[in-house]
Parts: structure tokens; C-alpha cells; sequence
């Protein structure tokens, strides 16, 4: 063998040995690593129900801003898209109940209210709107991220395991696919928090078994913390006149998993665009504790919290605080009634870090 002919052969063996390693290294979620000792705690599971991998569904708004509810709309959207939310709800109460009791039954029903769904192929059909494509990643989102908090649990049987990924990745696809289109098209939901969103729900399911989704779903995050302006607000969803701090929140929500979910991989997500994140989180903080500046932005008043803050406005919160300490918003959180919410995949997450990242400091 000629020795030129070594130092090529010697980093062709490294690039050999370099790639296998990144498409078989595990992915960690933030519930990985926090211990939960299995018990025989009861649990009640909900009856199975059959779905069609179709869903046919509409919006609900009246207005050209997204912003007022049609109630006659609302009725026909609440009752077409309820029983997929049903799943969801089922799926992801499971889950937290195994995070909370360690109820191997809870995971049990978990498991299999997730293999009933893959055998049905749910979602996996036609989509009849674009609210069809939001209510299906949202509900595909929530039991990704339920997976991921039963997955070290040691009761996932390799048969159900084979059923279940398989099928969330045919409908994360299918999210890809549509918001793909979309950009192609420069459409409003591939440029604002529906892209977040279908962001947590691929980013999740990569988690679970795929690099590929997990990176695309964290270069959604990049757009949206990109979209951050000086202020703290996002341009798309200042459109949305009276609505307007219900979809910063709404957007805000989705980018906080994101960027946890970077972090936990070794990228370092929080500190994206010089830490931008945390203006659109002091906007959102300041407009659930007195809402002077989207008043005066929008010029009109906002819809707010009707007493405590719900979990969807604030259950990105308890990530948020590990991260970055903020008295304004640990007394908001502290009034909160609950913190599962289902789209986000119920509970958040306990997280106990060695240290926070304050004022755009490092770890």
C-alpha cells in the first residue's frame, strides 16, 4: 500500500464510523432521566374508540383576522374534531398518570389506545381542510410526546413499538408534506404558530425514532424565533387585531418545547438570535399581567385570561422558569388551575437544571 494513499483511507474509516453513530444515537426528550419506579397503581382506562383515518373538519372564525368566533361554526367544529381530541386527551392522561404514580396500568392503556389508533391508520387519511391538518398535528403531536414519557418505562412491547412509530411518522409526513407546500406558496400557516406547532409534533416523533423529523422540526424553530422582532412581537400574529396576545402565547407555547428539545440534544436553542426568545416571552409575560403594550400596539383591547391563566396560556411556563428565574411569571404560575394541556402532550415536564441561563448568560 503506498502511505499517500493512508490519510485518505484513515478519514474515509472516520466519516464510516462518524455517520452510524448520529442515525443511531437516541434522541433524549426532557422526560428522559428522571427515574419513575413502576407501582400497581390502578388505573381506569377509557373504552377504545374506533376512528377513520379521514377527518373532516372547518375553521370557526368569521372575520378576515382570524379573530371572532362564529358560535354556529364552533358547534360543527367542536363536535367533527372532538373525537380525535378525545384521543389525545385519553392518550396523554395515561401517559402522565405512569409519570406521576408509575401505574403500570397507565402505560398499559396508554399503549394501547396508541396501537387501536395505528391499526385504524387515524389521520392517516384525507384531511379535509386546513383545520384538518392543524387538529391532526396537534393530536398526532400530543401522542408523540405521550410515547416519549412511557418509552423508558421497559413495558413497551417490541410489537406495539413496531405498530405505533410507524404510524406517527406516516402522519407527521403528511404535516411535513402540507407545510412544505405551503412555504412553496409563502401561505400565512407555513410562516406563523401553525408552523411552530407542526415543529413540536415532528420534532417529537424524531425524538422517538428519526433524526431527519427531529432536525426538521427544529429548523421551524429557527424560522419562528427568527420572525421575533426588537419588541418581542411577531408580525404574523399581530395581524390578529383583539386575538392578538392569545396567538403570541399560542406561538410562544410551541417554541419553548422546541427549544428545550434542542437543548436537551446539545444545540443551543434558548440562545438563538441572541436569546430572542426571551423578548416574546417578556411580551407575552406582560401581557397576561396588565396588557398595555398590545393595547396600544393593536389599538384595540385583548382577549384575556378570565381569571387565572389557563393551562394552554401558561403551562409553557414551568420550562420556561427552569431556564430563565422570573418572579412576574412564577406568581402567574402559581395562580394557574392546571398545567396539562393536551396539544403540548398534557403535563410539562419536572426540570432541575445544575444551573439557569439568566439575562442571555451561559449555563
Amino acid at each position: 500500500m503506498r502511505l499517500a494513499a493512508i490519510p485518505s483511507m484513515i478519514s474515509a474509516l472516520c466519516l464510516v464510523s462518524v455517520l452510524p453513530l448520529h442515525a443511531e444515537n437516541k434522541l433524549r426528550s426532557p422526560w428522559d432521566g428522571h427515574t419513575v419506579k413502576l407501582t400497581d397503581a390502578p388505573y381506569a382506562c377509557p373504552a377504545i374508540v374506533h376512528l377513520s383515518p379521514d377527518l373532516t373538519t372547518s375553521g370557526f372564525y368569521s372575520d378576515s383576522k382570524s379573530s371572532i368566533i362564529d358560535p354556529e361554526k364552533w358547534k360543527a367544529y367542536a363536535a367533527t374534531s372532538g373525537p380525535y381530541k378525545d384521543l389525545g386527551n385519553r392518550v396523554v392522561d395515561a401517559a402522565d398518570a405512569y409519570q406521576t404514580t408509575g401505574s403500570r396500568a397507565a402505560v398499559e392503556c396508554a399503549l394501547q389506545h396508541m396501537d387501536v389508533a395505528a391499526k385504524d391508520g387515524v389521520f392517516t387519511g384525507k384531511m379535509s381542510s386546513n383545520q384538518a391538518y392543524y387538529v391532526q398535528g396537534w393530536v398526532i403531536g400530543a401522542v408523540a410526546i405521550a410515547y416519549l414519557k412511557v418509552r423508558d418505562s421497559g413495558l413497551v412491547p417490541a410489537a406495539q413499538k413496531k405498530e405505533i412509530l410507524p404510524w406517527i411518522e406516516e402522519v407527521v409526513s403528511q404535516s411535513q408534506d402540507y407545510f412544505e407546500a405551503h412555504k412553496a406558496k409563502s401561505a400565512g400557516d407555513a410562516q406563523n404558530n401553525h408552523l411552530y406547532w407542526a415543529g413540536v409534533e415532528v420534532a417529537a416523533a424524531g425524538i422517538a425514532d428519526d433524526h431527519k423529523l427531529f432536525d426538521w422540526g427544529l429548523e421551524t424553530y429557527k424560522a419562528g424565533i427568527s420572525q421575533i422582532q426588537p419588541d418581542g412581537s411577531l408580525p404574523q400574529e399581530m395581524r390578529r387585531g383583539q386575538r392578538a396576545l392569545h396567538y403570541h402565547l399560542y406561538a410562544l407555547a410551541p417554541l419553548v418545547y422546541l427549544a428545550e428539545f434542542g437543548e436537551e440534544n446539545g444545540l443551543h436553542s434558548w440562545a438563538e438570535h441572541d436569546y430572542a426568545i426571551k423578548k416574546l416571552a417578556d411580551l407575552c409575560i406582560e401581557g397576561l399581567d396588565g396588557n398595555r403594550f398590545l393595547v396600544k400596539a393593536t389599538g384595540m383591547p385583548q382577549d384575556t385570561p378570565n381569571g387565572p391563566p389557563a393551562a394552554e396560556q401558561i403551562s409553557w411556563a414551568k420550562i420556561y422558569l427552569a431556564r430563565f428565574p422570573n418572579p412576574q411569571l412564577e406568581k402567574l404560575l402559581e395562580q394557574a388551575k392546571s398545567m396539562s394541556y393536551m396539544y403540548l402532550g398534557g403535563l410539562p415536564p419536572n426540570l432541575s437544571h445544575g444551573g439557569h441561563i439568566a439575562n442571555g448568560g451561559a449555563l
